[in-house]
């Protein structure tokens, strides 16, 4: 049969008419249909945003990230060193260029009110090798660099336009900059939006701002490692090349400098497409999301494939009779694919307009793990989509009845308006309402781990009085000032705020637990009586620079020994506390009190520290800052006095409301020093469940989508099984007159309903199965889930599919005899 336009148009008004004849039937498919494409469309709108859309960088293609690992000690990316980098740039061929990038966090005055700000430390050839422009003024070139180079600032476009409401004045502008010493800059210029990558960063600096980066430690320091590294492949290079080029030079560093690059740290060099780095952190989590949005696509082209397969019984008399009048299969065929171009055409459109706002909603969400999220750009490319899974469905569902012959036995009896199910017909329908079933499943037990994830993380026990601890970043501001002069400032802090009203106790850390996770300081040391294997290496710990009273704040006991006091100063003999991980794995068996420890790594050089013995005063019960779930860990703490700070965060127990302090704790520190940013109050209550706000929003999109397609796949067999009960009417009028109860037809029912159920699950178990082996080849961190999710999505599928068979079991009990006999 030819095509013919016309005709298909006539098809088009005839089936409008048959659907308006069926509002019910016909509003229940748009609507099931717009949910499963409106969540693919928004969703793949998401994915093509945030996976697939170019970089603004000029040559993006081109664009690599370069980064070396130490597996061995656990560093999945460390950074590298100056000297690194320049041998790396000097050894390779395949790289036609290379920038440096590193992040530093410095306290900014003279834009508004003191402030911190993360930043970035570039080199003159980073910004063109990252073929980025600017949208006001200029950026750092090659005249910036060298120890001689004035101190310039580039604004990146987010903070340009939210703290300085897009500003163009700024130019010219004169900034402090204080970390490690302190410099001042000028701003240069404001870089285009971007992709705020390896950190997210307010403004960017010449090396001259950085007097630590000018210093023979950064400059020399082979094992000082500080800088990230990309590259912009040599015209004719690919990926990987550069990554052969790449392995041979840093083996040729490795073996010539054998002392940086312990055996047990297993050192090795990498490279990647930037695009690929910059997305790897939220491909995972978007693919798993694409899937459960197919699997919900999947449950909802099932859900009305019943419910056209069963008006097609309803309507297979009539289309009998037009078979018989000479009506072809390709005419029939064609009926139907009218009337699923019509309500697929429908629910698209419908589903268009859900996926607009669902975007929004999707990349609030997805920001957690990308910032590429947060600028998403609605395109055509839902329109695409709507219209490619609607033809996609239309077309399946056109050819799912079954066409009567026309010299079908059952047209005049179907004709006169009796329903009977064809085994075909029934098969069908039972297999598509297990489709649903097994997808259900696939998306019930994906969320119950999510789910199960997340309560193990809230339910965590941790050594910290979370909720009457307030925490406030108080940046070092090293402006004109000595390091006592530093350390008097914060001891003079920590006494002002103790005598507040409502506090309990007050001290000054280096580290805000679950927060400043980027600062995870270890160095190898070693211990009197420290007996090592041959080959084996120093082990590490962390070190965190407290005052006197910080485990008073915190909440935390301190388990032997005392805590650091005044007489802990500089000219005095230096002391530590240890955790008690230290403590079992350096002294086992052994009083650790009163012993020694010291620092071994090769990195003391480079920051001001040396070997000297430390005496063991205390030790303290394991805290874990980097991980809500606490692991054993192993800290060494030292008075501030002795060791100094190189980030000061002030804690406060409270009596009652910690907020409550904000405000009179803030105007007491401006009232010190006008200059010093107070930043970042909060509970560490509250920290630690924005920490778990991930996997909190994980819970419940996943589980929104569990429940939706929980919800439809109980529809589905409840539907399946009502027009099953329906079409055997006289069979159980037949059954009921030769003696069998009701309780039986009522069982007979929920059994076939339960039997669904049951083949629906373990069909959706093996196919969960196969599919997590096929994507964990791909997504390294995909795991199985644990059976007790697995189990308690079973049980509730199951549990709701019995529930959904009670009602057309019901009605198979309450059939009237008589009047089933009459039926026919």
């Amino acid at each position: 049969m030819k095509w013919n336009p016309g005709l298909f148009l006539q098809d088009l008004k005839v089936a409008l008419r048959s659907l308006v004849r069926a509002k019910g039937l016909a509003i229940t498919v748009i609507l099931t249909l717009a949910l499963g494409i409106g969540a693919n469309a928004a969703i793949f709108t998401l994915v093509r945003g945030v996976l697939l859309r170019p970089l603004v960088n000029r040559g993006e293609n081109r664009l690599i990230y370069i980064r070396q690992s130490a597996k061995g000690i656990g560093s999945e990316n460390t950074n590298f060193s100056v000297p690194e980098y320049k041998d790396i740039e000097s050894s390779t061929r395949t790289i036609s260029q290379y920038g440096d990038f590193s992040v530093i966090q410095f306290t900014m005055v003279g834009l508004g009110e003191p402030r911190a700000v993360q930043a970035g430390v570039v080199g003159g050839s980073y910004f063109d090798t990252m073929g980025l422009h600017p949208v006001l003024g200029r950026l750092i070139g090659p005249q910036d660099d060298g120890p001689k180079a004035d101190g310039v600032v580039v604004l990146t476009y987010r903070f340009w336009s939210s703290a300085l409401h897009s500003d163009p004045n700024v130019l010219g502008k004169t900034v402090r900059l204080g970390s490690v010493g302190t410099r001042t800059g000028t701003v240069i210029g404001v870089l285009e939006p971007s992709i705020p990558y390896p950190a997210e960063t307010e403004i960017m600096a010449n090396i001259v701002t950085s007097p630590h980066h000018l210093s023979a430690t950064m400059q020399d320091g082979r094992v000082h490692r500080m800088t990230e590294l990309f590259g912009r492949l040599a015209p004719g290079a690919t990926i990987e090349q550069a990554q052969a080029d790449l392995r041979t030079a840093y083996g040729s560093m490795v073996n010539q400098h054998p002392e940086a690059y312990s055996k047990q740290a297993d050192f090795q060099i990498s490279a990647r497409l930037l695009r690929d780095q910059i997305t790897s952190g939220a491909r995972t989590v978007l693919l798993v999301l694409l899937a459960a949005s197919g699997l919900v696509f999947i449950i909802a082209v099932s859900n009305v494939a019943n419910l056209i397969l069963a008006r097609s019984v309803r309507r297979e008399g009539e289309l009998a009779i037009r078979a018989a009048l000479g009506a072809s299969s390709g005419t029939l065929r064609r009926t139907l694919l009218a009337e699923s171009v019509l309500l697929c055409g429908a629910g698209a459109l419908l589903g268009v307009l859900i996926a607009s706002p669902m975007v929004a909603i999707l990349a609030r969400y997805a920001s957690r793990f990308s910032i590429r999220a947060q600028d998403l750009p609605v395109d055509t490319s839902m329109l695409w989509v709507g219209a490619g899974l609607a033809i996609a469905a239309a077309v399946l569902l056109a050819f799912v009845p079954r066409l009567p012959s026309a010299n079908s036995s059952q047209g005049s009896g179907l004709a006169n308006g009796s329903v009977r199910i064809t085994g075909g017909t029934n098969r069908r329908l039972r297999i598509f309402a297990m489709t649903q079933i097994a997808a259900s499943f696939v998306l019930l037990a994906g969320a119950s781990m999510l789910l199960k994830t997340l309560m193990d993380m809230q339910n965590a026990r941790t050594p910290l009085d979370t909720s009457r601890v307030l925490a406030v970043d108080l940046p070092v501001d090293s402006y004109d000032k000595t390091q006592d002069q530093i350390n008097h400032f914060y001891e003079d802090v920590v006494r002002r705020v103790g005598q507040l009203p409502g506090v309990d106790a007050s001290s000054v850390g280096s580290s805000v637990p679950w927060r400043d996770t980027t600062f995870d300081f270890q160095l190898q040391f070693s211990a009197d009586e420290n007996l090592k294997q041959p080959g084996e290496e120093d082990p590490r710990s962390q070190l965190r620079s407290i005052t006197p009273g910080f485990f008073a704040s915190l909440g935390v006991p301190i388990l032997a020994g005392r805590d650091f006091n005044d007489q802990d100063r500089k000219d005095k003999e230096p002391v530590v506390i240890i955790s008690q991980s230290v403590a079992k794995k350096m002294f086992p068996g052994r009083d650790p009190l009163n012993r020694h420890v010291w620092w071994t790594d090769q990195v003391l050089k480079f920051i001001g520290m040396d070997s000297t013995k430390m005496r063991i005063v205390g030790v303290v019960g394991d805290i874990d800052d980097m991980h809500v779930i606490q692991m054993p860990t192993m800290t060494v703490y030292s008075p501030m006095e002795q060791q100094g700070l190189f980030a000061a965060r002030l804690f406060v127990h409270t009596k009652s409301d910690p907020y409550a302090l904000v405000t009179p704790i803030t105007r007491m520190i401006r009232d010190m020093s006008a200059d010093q940013a107070v930043e970042h109050p909060a509970t560490l209550a509250d920290i630690r469940a924005a920490v778990l706000t991930p996997d909190r929003l994980n819970s419940l999109v996943f589980g929104g989508f569990a429940i939706v397609a929980l919800a439809i796949a109980v529809v589905g067999v409840s539907g399946v099984l009502a027009f099953s009960v329906s079409a055997r009417t006289r069979e159980f009028g037949i059954r009921l007159a030769v003696g069998s109860q009701p309780s039986q037809l009522l069982a007979s029912v929920i059994r076939e309903g339960a039997l669904m159920a049951t083949l629906g699950v373990l069909a959706g178990a093996a196919a969960g199965y196969l599919l997590a082996r096929l994507a964990g080849g791909f997504l390294l961190d995909m795991k199985m889930p644990s059976p007790l999710p697995v189990v308690a999505s079973a049980l509730i599928l199951l549990a709701s599919a019995v529930l959904a068979s009670a009602w057309p079991a019901a009605r198979a009990a309450r059939v009237d005899v008589i009047q089933a006999l009459r039926a026919e």
